[in-house]
């Protein structure tokens, strides 16, 4: 705390504005800068001067102007209306493309009617986290208003149903109001019950994820590319397909027309659960490049904090972050503005601390009304010049449980998704494996780790034949090597634009990957019994290759009988 003489600006250097300050203000607080109150964050307090990050364009602020404490933190208002919106990075609504944010226009209310309807009867007994009632009218989700955490006690009043606004208290718990809307602090993680110790998959529609690389509800992921490796396209593919609940895509940093396209097709999208808009069930957070700095380092924590809010009513939120690297070079910016000793490659020194509070704040827990809710975090890295061992790329490896690693060499050559089987991880493989057994599927475990087998010895062979050529190889090394062929161009290969083949329910992955080994085996088979590996690799195996594209997202049958189909014909060549 400190107390000095007159709230005014002293010093503008960018987004870094220096305050003195008449009134106790506390690091972390908001303060308005200037005519417009430019929504800014102290960040340092030391000789009587306030340090502020502003999170607006500070052009024509200058010394001897106002500054307002508001005497809270950066917080995000959240309630009714965030499902089927584009925000800022402070959760200011984009009403419209290309759309200019008015200097100091911090939160947002609604004046549209919510439709509300109790649940809750007065009298009864309530602890934080239970229901009051729902919004029919906000998305695809039901909206569950919510007893706010740190209130408890007897529900003395409940607002008859009807439309009310935001900020209308619709019930009384102890004396306390509670309306539709709230506001919470983003960088405090919202409280829960405690962590589920169950695990469960968080299926993506992507096979070479599901099959190899597995991501569980609450978990935590990495996806490392350089320019053109598809992490954005990735991206938008779990968006769009994930059986998560709730989407929060935070666009920090990027190109405007690829937010632009992401938003076009959300819009655009059906959702195959509800048979309405995708958006419904999204929620947008835009800051792009030519967008505030510090916004942008803000952004990330006001995702998570939204994923936190619908965590609280039961949901399972997915947010995914595009690009934590340009989230990073804001953290870099602001360090130097502020004089601080850098560290490696010019980060701050705080670059793994503030990785670490982003990404812990995922998790699989029960909520404080009793439900089961998660959040499962993914963040694009966006290393520069491809350097894996850039510090943002090695950080984020440390604290998330997947790393989804794109290969240039596979992008390159139009294998997509680019998600490279001997770069990339999944700490959450063997739990998820033991889930499988329980689930009845035993056979998940046997063949991810067969796949991965013959992929790895396929690249070896593929090595290999670059120095003596194929020939030079054993008819049984042929077909290995064949076989890695198979696996990537009929399982691993996924097209975004291909309805079909966009995404993949687990039990199509299942018969890809059960039709391909059963022709692995036929193929070493026939050559066990004499018949030259030149006679099998001359095989047509397109139709094999194709029940990816020609059966619908959940079809088995294809894949069966183009199975049964190319054995047949291999058994032939005896």
């Amino acid at each position: 705390m400190v107390m000095t003489d007159s709230p005014s600006v002293v010093r503008v250097s960018g987004p870094l504005v220096e305050v003195r300050c008449d009134v106790a203000v506390a690091v972390g607080d908001l303060i308005g800068l200037g005519p417009g109150a430019i929504p800014g964050e102290v960040v340092s307090i030391s000789d009587g001067r306030l340090t502020v990050q502003a999170y607006e364009y500070t052009g024509g602020l200058k010394p001897g102007d106002d500054a307002e404490p508001q005497g809270f933190p950066l917080s995000a208002p959240l309630g009714p209306g965030l499902l089927g919106g584009v925000f800022d990075g402070l959760l200011r609504p984009l009403t419209s493309a290309g759309t200019w944010l008015r200097a100091g226009s911090y939160g947002y209310s609604s004046t549209d009617g919510w439709r509300f309807e109790p649940t809750a009867e007065p009298g009864k007994t309530v602890s934080a986290g239970a229901v009051l009632g729902v919004v029919h009218n906000a998305g695809s989700v039901e909206h569950r208003v919510l007893v706010p955490p740190g209130t408890e006690g007897v529900v003395e009043s409940v607002a008859p149903a009807g439309s009310y606004s935001v900020d209308a208290p619709v019930a009384t718990v102890d004396g306390t109001p509670i309306s539709l809307g709230s506001t919470w602090p983003v960088r405090t993680a919202r409280p829960y019950r405690s962590r589920r110790e169950d695990v469960a998959p968080l299926n993506t529609g992507q096979r070479v994820l599901d099959l190899l690389f597995p991501i569980a509800l609450g978990s935590t992921a990495g996806v490392p590319g350089g320019f053109g490796t598809g992490k954005t396209v990735l991206l938008q593919q779990l968006a769009k397909w994930c059986d998560a609940d709730v989407i929060v895509y935070v666009g920090c940093g990027e190109r405007g027309n690829e937010m632009a396209e992401i938003v076009a097709d959300m819009l655009d999208l059906v959702d195959p659960r509800t048979g309405g808009r995708l958006a419904d069930r999204s929620v947008i957070i835009a800051n792009t490049s030519n967008m505030p700095m510090m916004a942008r380092e803000a952004s990330i924590y006001t995702g998570v904090t939204v994923a936190e809010y619908y965590r609280d009513m039961g949901y399972h939120v997915v947010v995914i972050a595009d690009s934590t690297s340009r989230w990073a070079e804001a953290l870099r910016e602001f360090a130097s503005r502020m004089g601080e000793l850098p560290a490696e490659e010019g980060y701050p020194a705080t670059l793994a601390t503030e990785l670490a509070a982003f990404y812990e704040r995922a998790g699989y827990v029960d909520t404080l009304g009793g439900g089961a809710g998660s959040v499962t975090v993914i963040g694009a890295v966006s290393p520069s010049g491809g350097d894996m061992s850039e510090p943002v790329t090695v950080h984020t490896e440390r604290f998330v449980r997947c790393r989804w690693t794109l290969d240039r060499d596979l992008a390159y050559s139009r294998h997509y998704p680019a998600v490279s089987w001997s770069a990339s991880f999944s700490r959450d493989a063997e739990p998820l494996g033991s889930a499988h057994v329980a689930a009845g599927n035993i056979d998940w475990a046997a063949h991810r780790g067969r796949v991965l087998a013959l992929l790895n010895e396929s690249d070896r062979l593929a090595a290999l034949t670059e120095l003596v050529g194929v020939t030079a190889l054993a008819d049984s090394e042929r077909i290995e090597l064949l076989g890695g062929r198979l696996l990537r161009e009929a399982v691993l290969q996924q097209n975004a634009l291909v309805p079909n083949d966009a995404h993949c329910s687990p039990e199509k992955t299942a018969a890809l990957v059960d039709a391909v080994l059963a022709v692995i085996d036929v193929c070493h088979n026939v050559v066990a019994a004499g018949v030259p590996a030149e006679l099998v690799e001359e095989t047509d195996f397109g139709p094999l290759i194709r029940a990816r594209d020609d059966g619908g997202p959940s079809d088995t049958a294809v894949a069966a009988q183009r199975r049964d189909e190319i054995a047949a014909r291999l058994q032939q060549l005896r």
